[in-house]
């Protein structure tokens, strides 16, 4: 005869299966979530909130001659609005912007398409060949692109010496920004063609089956299954590409030497906000002109994103 027993006891409060845990488990659970992220938070804390709230102090006060640094509220802000030299050099850096990053984010979609197509001899090669001039750093491609633009000691002036011809000056004022877009984009083009290459890799190869079905070439599926595929890349590759642009200034600050009458120290937001407060002093200046060029670039790098990632863009 079978005798039934009870189940086993259990302490007072314990947690049964399908129980919800006691308050003081989850305090310990909401502080072991709070441990793990608290040297990602403390990193971010220190190099990344402390500095714009410092500039954004900085931006209210400003030095005087008599008095040391006084609070001026947003008169810097005002100033800022009104500077000729911080409204040419973002003028430079927009046009930069509207013709460099199309062109080069089209070549890089371009040969992207070319990889993921198959067709492409030696495909290894040429994707670490285009992806190199990335892992050159921008200080020595600069370097190496300024010697070439050299008309008296560089490759170009060696060109006109053996042809007897005259070539344009690249550093010359009219040139100096295409010669700049011409460096940035053979730094980025590898760059921005792994972005579109990764995205092009994972499109479900169901997809190709349908189209070659339905008898669709290329370029049909091109424009009706890989780009709209990549359409998030696209806006990735873009917004990086936007706050890059904004943000320029190790390419015409290396420059500078070589071409001083082209590249001014107002050249660029950037180069502006280095002669600032580097050469000229003006901390309290030269943070409110970060501060604002922050802004320009949140917002556009903003529309953009609305932009691309809207249904039916």
């Amino acid at each position: 005869m079978t005798t039934l027993r009870p189940p086993p006891a259990t302490e007072v409060g314990a947690d049964r299966p399908g129980q919800r845990p006691r308050p003081g488990k989850r305090q310990r659970y909401a502080w072991t979530g709070w441990g793990f992220m608290a040297p990602f938070t403390i990193v971010f804390a220190l190099v990344f909130l402390a500095p714009i709230a410092y500039s954004l102090f900085l931006s209210l006060f400003r030095e005087q001659l008599i008095g040391g640094n006084q609070f001026v509220g947003l008169d810097n802000y005002r100033r800022a609005l009104e500077d000729p030299q911080f409204w040419s050099g973002l003028g430079r850096v927009t046009l930069f912007l509207a013709v460099q990053v199309p062109v080069m984010l089209g070549i890089s979609l371009l040969v992207a398409l070319a990889l993921d197509s198959g067709r492409l001899y030696g495909k290894s090669f040429f994707r670490i060949s285009v992806f190199l001039p990335y892992a050159v750093p921008a200080v020595v491609a600069t370097l190496m692109w300024g010697f070439m633009y050299g008309t008296r000691f560089g490759l170009l002036g060696d060109v006109n010496d053996a042809l007897g011809t005259a070539l344009p000056d690249p550093l010359s004022p009219d040139l100096v920004l295409a010669s700049i877009g011409n460096i940035v984009t053979w730094e980025f083009v590898g760059y921005n063609m792994l972005i579109f290459y990764s995205a092009l890799r994972v499109i479900p190869h169901s997809l190709y089956e349908a189209a070659e079905i339905d008898g669709a070439g290329q370029i049909r599926v091109v424009t009706a299954i890989k780009l709209p595929a990549i359409r998030g890349a696209l806006v990735v590759a873009t917004i990086f590409s936007v706050i890059g642009s904004f943000q320029l200034f190790n390419e015409p600050s290396i420059l500078q030497n070589l071409a001083p009458n082209a590249i001014t120290t107002y050249f660029t937001p950037n180069l502006y906000t280095y002669s600032l407060a580097f050469s000229g002093g003006q901390h309290n200046y030269a943070a409110t002109v970060a501060i604002v060029m922050g802004l320009v670039t949140m917002v556009i790098a903003y529309a953009v994103q609305l932009r691309g990632m809207r249904k039916g863009a």
